[in-house]
């Protein structure tokens, strides 16, 4: 049971962090054998904040920029651990960039050295909330991803103890800070932004530069922490260089040159989501498919018409034989103009077998020579570009969060010869990101031209006159009646 001698242990520690770190977790025992507490720049963040709140009379804002790996998310964590600990019927408040974000990482974080806490069975860890088990309505932390249009969760309070966590905050929409502004009223209010430098315009940026002012701000390069990946951010410097944006960004902890090191903004995505397709568009039907590589991969099928995203569908844990087979499906219902198949890899496989049923198919290595070859790096970049700029006008889906998620994902720098470069799928599965395989089925829609932009409109009844088996073997399709299809 807890008693007043241990709230009061703990409640010690109310203006020094670092303590509250080194007391609470049982470093060097079980889970966290050979570990022998934070890191130094951890350690000296901790210090800082615990200075900040002692008699404070305003709010207190600390803003960390990093590179990849450096065990932000953890420090995250502590800091709401050691809050809610040491002060009573506090109001916290932590939201991420996405809700996966938020949710896969930093909730889930959370949960972990709850755990670990010697203190831990004060508390109750569910999905959205975190409280103290005594004052559950009280005394707790929630969980919040953010909506422009769910703002209000970030207004003020009255509450005498706040706190703001944001992690992988360069994401955060403007208007979610503008409103969290209102939160700081309090005295010793605490807000703690983290994340990693991936753009060079927005509130988090402005952290550095028109409010460095209001502001406490930290740069983390990963080659000085250590739980960093030294191995893959030397293979990052050699690959994409010391200076690169790429580097500046995931290593350095360094903000880029350019606007941004996010090949495509949110802001950009969001308005792709409002927008209204054309009433009718008789543009061709192009169909894009990104065939899944690894088991937590997908395999994507994306059907676009001009500036509209008529279809996308994922499938997991489908060998070649089956993703084949569903690409037949969708053909057979959306009759496209062109369909474009990553064949690369095990997609090498499914280009054959879809041939095989005698479609005519575009197989597209997006690792190969762009067509531009002095503006891109290769055919990857050249099609993120052509898809970003089509995102100008373009409508994309508002329920398919997974595209919209995998839109953003993806980082950009340039080569040696100033060419653009997507960052690789590996290099964002090694900090954590999936592969956008929705992304880059919408992409590969980009990859050739198909059509010349003026397919005549196919009224409903044609396609229950089409059987796109009814084939003669050629590598082409052949119609049941004359204009029922157009070749592809």
């Amino acid at each position: 049971m807890t008693g007043p001698a241990e709230f009061e242990r703990i409640a010690a520690f109310r203006e020094d962090p670092l303590g509250f770190v080194r007391d609470v977790f049982p470093w060097g025992e079980g889970a966290l054998m050979g570990e022998d507490g934070p890191d130094e720049w951890q350690a000296a963040l901790l210090s800082t904040l615990g200075e900040e709140v002692s008699g404070a009379r305003d709010a207190v804002k600390i803003a960390v920029a990093s590179g990849h790996g450096v065990g932000k998310t953890a420090l995250c964590a502590w800091i709401l651990l050691w809050f809610l600990s040491t002060r009573p019927h506090p109001q916290v408040v932590v939201t991420a960039n996405t809700k996966p974000q938020l949710e896969g990482k930093t909730w889930r974080e959370l949960a972990k050295w709850h755990k670990l806490a010697r203190h831990g069975h004060w508390f109750e860890w569910t999905a959205t909330k975190f409280y103290l088990s005594q004052h559950p309505e009280t005394w707790f932390a929630s969980a919040v991803p953010w909506s422009r249009e769910r703002s209000e969760a970030f207004a003020g309070t009255h509450e005498k103890h706040v706190l703001v966590v944001f992690d992988e905050a360069s994401a955060i929409a403007d208007e979610i800070w503008d409103v969290t502004e209102g939160a700081m009223t309090t005295p010793a209010a605490a807000w703690l932004v983290f994340g990693n430098p991936t753009r060079n315009a927005g509130r988090f940026r402005e952290c550095w530069r028109r409010y460095r002012h209001r502001w406490i701000t930290r740069e983390i390069d990963s080659r000085t922490a250590k739980k960093a990946n030294k191995t893959q951010i030397e293979k990052w410097v050699a690959d994409y260089g010391e200076d690169s944006d790429f580097v500046r960004v995931r290593v350095r902890g360094v903000f880029p040159r350019v606007a941004s090191s996010q090949f495509i903004g949110s802001d950009a995505i969001f308005e792709a989501q409002r927008r209204e397709p054309p009433p009718v568009d008789h543009a061709p039907v192009v169909m894009g498919v990104d065939v899944a590589r690894f088991g937590d991969d997908q395999s994507v099928i994306l059907v676009r018409q001009g500036q509209a995203v008529l279809d996308a569908q994922g499938f997991r844990g489908l060998d070649t034989m089956q993703t084949a087979a569903r690409v037949g499906e969708a053909i057979r219902k959306w009759r496209p103009n062109g369909v474009l198949i990553d064949g690369v890899g095990v997609g090498g496989g499914v280009v054959d077998r879809v041939r095989q049923l005698g479609f005519r198919v575009t197989d597209v290595n997006a690792g190969a020579k762009a067509g531009d070859a002095n503006s891109f790096y290769n055919l990857r970049a050249e099609m993120w570009s052509k898809m970003r700029d089509w995102l100008g006008a373009g409508c994309l889906p508002a329920d398919n969060r997974e595209l919209a998620d995998d839109l953003m994902a993806p980082e950009y720098g340039f080569d040696g010869r100033n060419r653009l470069q997507i960052e690789k799928k590996d290099d964002m599965k090694a900090r954590g990101v999936p592969s956008p395989d929705w992304g880059d089925a919408l992409a590969l829609t980009f990859a050739a031209p198909v059509g010349d932009g003026a397919m005549e409109h196919r009224p409903a009844h044609a396609e229950a006159a089409y059987d796109p088996f009814d084939h003669d073997g050629a590598a082409g399709l052949r119609p049941r009646a004359a204009g029922d299809f157009s070749p592809i």
